[in-house]
């Protein structure tokens, strides 16, 4: 049994990152840039108005202003504003020549059909100035970068069409258990359904990689090897839940071990989670999860999904946030790391109904994990606990 933190460097350390492609822009949200972006134009490309009112010199506010010219969003002026000038602009217009504010529709009043004059106190500029966000050969965005909605604006904003990416993994999800039957069927005495593999292929998605799943492996060598044969076939990862412990029944470590796998570690110092392999055969990898779809579904959180976003050359970081208890906890063993799924509310973590590695539905409740270290019993009101967000 190592400790969680030796057992993610391995994982981390693993990690090869996958071959690079490119997409259509808008299908590359949540891939991972495998390119620096730099600006092909300025940002702004030209002093561009940010109000509707009138281009004017900051001199003649305090004078009558002639009106020479109306200037609607994509067209250029035609016109330089002179002395006692001012020409009408729409907001995200190009701003003429000689003129350095624009004045807002609200602050002027018309005193004949051609002449304004501006009614308030001061103003600023209202324009957005040439370049002022970006320049011209300027990197927007770095290699490694996840690509969300605002990233795909950037990448858009520069002509961006087909960027280079990193290819996301194929994930092969298996299920194992003589007493599982898939979820559309009334299971019987002494059966449960199967909410692993629902749960596995939801957070895969969450992540927008691509999966294919195989079903259930009973629990017998044979059906455990004929799954593990096939779900290696084509997958950089295969995710495996249960079968994984000291039971009778559970094949799955040395059937890997003869499929070739280099089992790097089987257990970890960690609650929920103890019984979770992960193995590297080639450059695919294998994790074993735990039964428990609690313990699964944390182990898929602080271990599977940072090796895939690692394999598409993403350094994962989990938000966290530092918040003070809203009430205590106590456990009363601490020979391992306990991972608590909480609740932030009102700016203070508490603890949810939680029974244990069983009880999935207490996370339906959790918006955060907190850790409490090997040795720690309590964690009290008005602590400070470094919160894991979900």
């Amino acid at each position: 049994m190592i400790p969680y933190e030796e057992a993610y460097q391995i994982v981390i350390d693993s990690a090869n990152v996958l071959g690079t492609e490119t997409k259509p822009l808008i299908d590359a949200v949540g891939c991972i840039l495998a390119q620096d972006v730099t600006a092909d134009m300025n940002m702004p490309p030209f002093n561009k108005s940010a109000v509707d009112g009138y281009a004017c010199r900051k001199a003649d506010l305090g004078s009558e202003m002639k009106l020479v010219e109306t200037i609607a969003a994509g067209q250029i002026p035609s016109l330089s504003i002179g002395k006692g000038q001012c020409a009408k602009i729409m907001t995200g217009a190009m701003v003429p020549e000689g003129a350095d504010t624009v004045i807002m529709v609200e602050q002027t009043e018309k005193i004949t059909e051609n002449l304004i004059r501006f009614t308030g106190e001061k103003t600023s500029p209202n324009i957005c100035f040439l370049a002022e966000d970006i320049s011209a050969g300027q990197v927007v965005l770095k290699k490694g970068t996840l690509l969300r909605a605002q990233e795909l604006a950037v990448l858009a904003s520069f002509g961006y069409t087909n960027p280079l990416v990193y290819r996301k993994p194929l994930i092969s999800v298996i299920s194992t258990g003589n007493e599982l039957v898939e979820p559309e069927i009334t299971p019987d005495r002494a059966q449960i359904r199967n909410s692993n593999a629902t749960q596995t292929i939801a957070q895969i998605r969450t992540i927008g990689a691509e999966f294919e799943y195989f079903g259930i492996a009973k629990d017998t060598e044979a059906d455990t090897r004929q799954k593990l044969e096939e779900a290696f076939a084509h997958a950089d990862i295969v995710l495996l839940s249960g079968g994984v412990s000291m039971g009778e029944f559970d094949y799955v470590p040395k059937v890997l071990q003869e499929l070739g796998v280099n089992i790097l570690f089987k257990s970890i110092a960690v609650q929920p989670g103890r019984p979770t392999v992960f193995g590297v055969r080639n450059h695919q990898y294998i994790f074993g999860l735990p039964g428990n779809p609690v313990s699964s579904f944390v182990q898929f959180e602080l271990l599977v999904k940072p090796l895939i976003y690692h394999l598409m050359g993403h350094s994962f970081k989990p938000g966290m946030l530092n918040l003070p208890m809203g009430q205590s906890y106590n456990r009363q063993k601490s020979n391992r790391k306990t991972l608590l799924p909480v609740e932030i509310r009102e700016g203070k973590v508490f603890p949810v109904n939680y029974h244990g590695s069983a009880h999935i539905h207490s996370y339906v409740a959790a918006n955060g994990i907190v850790a409490l270290e090997i040795g720690k019993t309590t964690l009290k009101t008005g602590e400070m606990i470094d919160v894991r967000q979900l």
